[in-house]
């Protein structure tokens, strides 16, 4: 099966850098390389291109324009991915498709700065693809600025529900998204700043019929330097705000009452305790009905 690998940078030559070497490094050899540059002055152009004339094993696609954002930018790669490109004649934009273009069965997202894990994880990983899969997930390593490594299972290793988003994500760099579901569930929403690839799991998994599978797999490593506390206020505001908006009330309602006592569940039966607190349960449900507590 054939890969897609979109990179998007701007103005980070030395996070590229070691982006691109990690990709280089791979012995899965079915990749295409797109990488979306938005404009760097930085020399990251220069790293581009030294990129290309060194890299013999697979195709590398790459664009240096201004962009309108990250997923501005990542929705280019998308199209390019696609064999689509716009051009501009007549004052007016069209889309035009590459029919010689071999397409990809999957795409996957590596931003400047982040890496692949090791040489073999996207031969790893492929092997592990089936073909009713629409999104291949692993796991990632975040580097953190005081130089400690946390191991980050994607939505905690559990089934895919509207509960692994209500208060998180699935990682968007470990993951294989299918390219049918970005004809099936549209592209990524510019207008918001974080929370796009939510909006895009959202729409595809829970609101829509994507099938997803776990690997137990380090995939990427992923820098969490620059990630601020303003960050974080707007992924919350994103989110909740996405909720509201794509989630019927009744049953948002019933997530904001009991989101917490089904994290508390989850984490009592993570530590083996589940059967006192069920032992419990049934004793004060037998006081209750014999009337003895009311």
């Amino acid at each position: 099966m054939r890969l897609s690998i979109i990179t998007i940078n701007y103005n980070d030559a030395e996070g590229l850098r070691k982006t691109l070497a990690s990709v280089a490094a791979q012995t899965y050899r079915d990749i295409e390389h797109i990488v979306i540059d938005g404009g760097s002055i930085d020399g990251s152009v220069e790293v581009i291109e030294d990129y290309v004339n060194q890299c013999m094993m697979y195709d590398v696609l790459w664009v240096s324009e201004k962009d309108k954002g990250i997923y501005n930018a990542m929705n280019k790669g998308i199209e390019i991915a696609l064999g689509r490109r716009v051009v501009n004649s007549f004052n007016r934009s069209e889309l035009v498709e590459d029919k010689n273009k071999v397409l990809p069965d999957y795409l996957q997202f590596l931003n400047s700065g982040d890496t692949l894990a090791a040489p073999d994880v996207t031969k790893r990983m492929m092997a592990s693809m089936e073909d009713r899969i629409d999104i291949l997930y692993g796991d990632m390593l975040k580097l953190m600025p005081n130089g400690e490594e946390v191991y980050d299972v994607s939505g905690g290793g559990k089934e895919v529900t509207l509960n692994t988003f209500y208060g998180g994500c699935l990682n968007h760099g470990p993951a294989y998204i299918k390219r049918s579901l970005f004809d099936e569930y549209g592209y990524y929403d510019e207008t918001l700043k974080i929370c796009s690839d939510w909006k895009f799991y959202m729409q595809s998994i829970v609101l829509g019929k994507a099938t997803t599978k776990h690997v137990d797999i380090v995939v990427t490593h992923f820098d969490m330097n620059g990630i601020s506390e303003t960050r974080k206020d707007i992924l919350n505001e994103e989110r909740n705000r996405l909720l509201h908006e794509m989630i019927p009330q009744g049953i948002l309602k019933d997530y904001d009452r009991y989101h917490f006592a089904m994290s508390q569940y989850d984490r009592l039966k993570k530590h083996h305790l589940w059967g006192l607190v069920y032992f419990i349960e049934r004793v004060l449900f037998k006081l209750e009905k014999w009337r003895i507590l009311r």
